[in-house]
C-alpha cells in the first residue's frame, strides 16, 4: 500500500450544503478510519478546503473510493486532487 493526499477545494456557494451533510461526510470518513484506510483528515482553517491522507493502492482506486464521499455525491466539492505521496521523514515516514 501507499499513501495518497486527497485535496478538496470548496466554494463559498456550497457552505450551507456542506454544513447540512457534514455529519454524513464525517461518518463516512470514520468508517474509512475504522478500516485503516484513512490516516488523517481535516479542513483548512480558512474554510477553503480539506486535506485527507489515505492508504491505498493507486490513484484510480482512491479516486473511485472518494467519489462515494457524501460531499462528492452531493456535488459539494469544487475540485478534488489525488496525488501519491512519499513521506521521507516524520510521523508518516
Amino acid at each position: 500500500m501507499a499513501l495518497f493526499a486527497v485535496v478538496y477545494t470548496y466554494s463559498p456557494s456550497t457552505t450551507a450544503g456542506r454544513d447540512s451533510h457534514r455529519a454524513n461526510h464525517r461518518a463516512w470518513l470514520a468508517d474509512l478510519l475504522e478500516k485503516k484506510t484513512l490516516v488523517s483528515s481535516g479542513p483548512y482553517t480558512d474554510g477553503s478546503g480539506a486535506l485527507i491522507i489515505v492508504d491505498g493502492t493507486d490513484v484510480d482506486s482512491v479516486k473511485t473510493l472518494f467519489a462515494q464521499d457524501p460531499f462528492a455525491t452531493e456535488n459539494l466539492i469544487e475540485t478534488s486532487v489525488v496525488t501519491e505521496w512519499k513521506p521521507v521523514m516524520g510521523a508518516f515516514a
